[in-house]
């Protein structure tokens, strides 16, 4: 009989062998779009509060780079031992914050340390969720 439950770590195992090299592209698709001189900045107003989206946009981008990261740096059995998640974070926030710097020398852009917070927000939550599901996941399908 075919179960109907979907298992994630098998979906996730399929994707494991390419990650690097979407880690790679989405990287380079992130520095290009930090590249763009001028970007517009979508806000939600409602009265007197307003909210720009472009740090959400900033937190869920990423949210997929480091996914991605910790896909590329897992083991097999999609594992990323404590040394290892302390590089790769490390490594996703200072690649977050020289791509956020490089962005002062853009024309129509600016170094925004709240944009940076949002990378790295996004970065972390990721991380730690990541962390969190692969390492105790569920026994029964691991």
């Amino acid at each position: 009989m075919v179960s109907d439950k979907i298992n994630v770590r098998h979906i996730i195992s399929h994707v494991k062998p390419y990650s690097i090299y979407l880690f790679i592209v989405w990287a380079v698709i992130i520095m290009t779009a930090s590249s763009i001189p001028s970007l517009p900045t979508l806000r939600i107003r409602a009265g007197e509060f307003s909210l720009r989206l472009d740090y959400l946009t900033h937190a869920a981008i990423y949210a997929v780079l480091a996914f991605l990261g910790y896909l590329s740096f897992s083991n097999r059995s999609l594992i990323l031992k404590p040394p290892r998640l302390l590089l790769v974070t490390l490594s996703l926030i200072v690649f977050a914050s020289v791509d956020e710097f490089h962005q002062k020398y853009i024309p129509g852009r600016t170094f925004n340390p709240i944009d940076l917070i949002s990378n790295i927000t996004g970065i972390i939550i990721v991380l730690v969720f990541c962390f969190r599901i692969f390492m105790t996941g569920d026994k029964k399908t691991g």
